[in-house]
């Protein structure tokens, strides 16, 4: 009987020297991610930075606030016509979540992040003027080539991809655009500017967009809000960034914009 009582130690013991030979983990042993956050606030005409917190030169997945450039992108190239035209209808091989399964057009495309719409529009676009754009913008890193070797680069790019922006650059494109000097028409800038939801905050009036994405195979939670706002005649252009693995009842660019939102009358008098 003490030898039977030995087996499942000599069995632990046989099954411990076989992981360690074959370099197999034995325990989950990697660091944990660096969580980065960031508010920027610059003047918009200046470019002067009014306030700045945290890591705002970091690179990220722009997510849901491509919209901006891809509005521009958009009615520059004639396939968006005003506020709201073209309207389309929802179709099931978009394969949409639930939420979204509904007829949209540009309004309801940026106020309720719709990722289909935009999807319609690089299609209807293709890659080589998708990829012009982006590079004339200097948006980023300027990459819309998306997985490696998965030719997703229309249709995913800007979601956790290939394509990523700073803060930094994202005040510095907001700047641009809001001053008319993208190389689009002058009605693809007023009309991306229309688009754009509105918010308050304290007594400043806010246009913005949020971006939400998973990284790291969904161990880390991304947010954004970027966009600009006016008060008494002064303008100011933002970003706001949050990646941790904190979890939320909510997308975290919607956190991420409530919180901003709250914060804003407090950082800039």
């Amino acid at each position: 009987m003490r030898q039977m009582d030995r087996y499942p130690f000599f069995i632990a013991v046989i099954l411990f020297l076989l992981a360690w030979m074959l370099g197999l983990p034995m325990r989950a042993q990697s660091a944990p991610l660096e969580d980065i956050h960031c508010t920027l606030i610059q003047d918009a005409t200046s470019g002067a930075t009014l306030y700045q917190d945290g890591v705002c030169d970091q690179r990220v997945s722009p997510a849901s606030t491509f919209k901006v450039p891809l509005a521009l992108i958009g009615y520059d190239a004639g396939i968006l016509s005003d506020q709201h035209t073209p309207s389309w209808d929802y179709k099931p091989e978009f394969n949409a979540v639930k939420r979204d399964r509904k007829t949209v057009d540009p309004t309801i495309w940026e106020r309720d992040s719709i990722v289909w719409y935009s999807r319609e529009i690089t299609r209807r676009l293709g890659a080589e003027k998708l990829a012009g754009y982006v590079s004339k913008f200097g948006y980023g890193n300027k990459d819309v080539s998306g997985d490696a070797g998965t030719d997703n680069g229309l249709t995913q790019s800007w979601i956790n991809s290939s394509l990523e922006i700073s803060p930094v650059e994202q005040a510095a494109f907001l700047r641009r655009m809001l001053a008319g000097k993208m190389p689009v028409s002058a009605d693809a800038h007023e009309m991306t500017k229309a688009i754009l939801p509105t918010f308050a905050a304290g007594d400043w009036t806010v246009q913005g967009k949020t971006g939400s994405t998973a990284l790291d195979k969904n161990k880390r939670s991304l947010g954004w809000f970027v966009g600009w706002a006016e008060k008494d005649g002064r303008r100011i252009v933002f970003a706001r960034l949050v990646v941790d693995a904190k979890r939320g009842d909510m997308p975290k660019g919607l956190a991420t914009r409530a919180a901003f939102l709250k914060d804003l009358p407090g950082l800039i008098k």
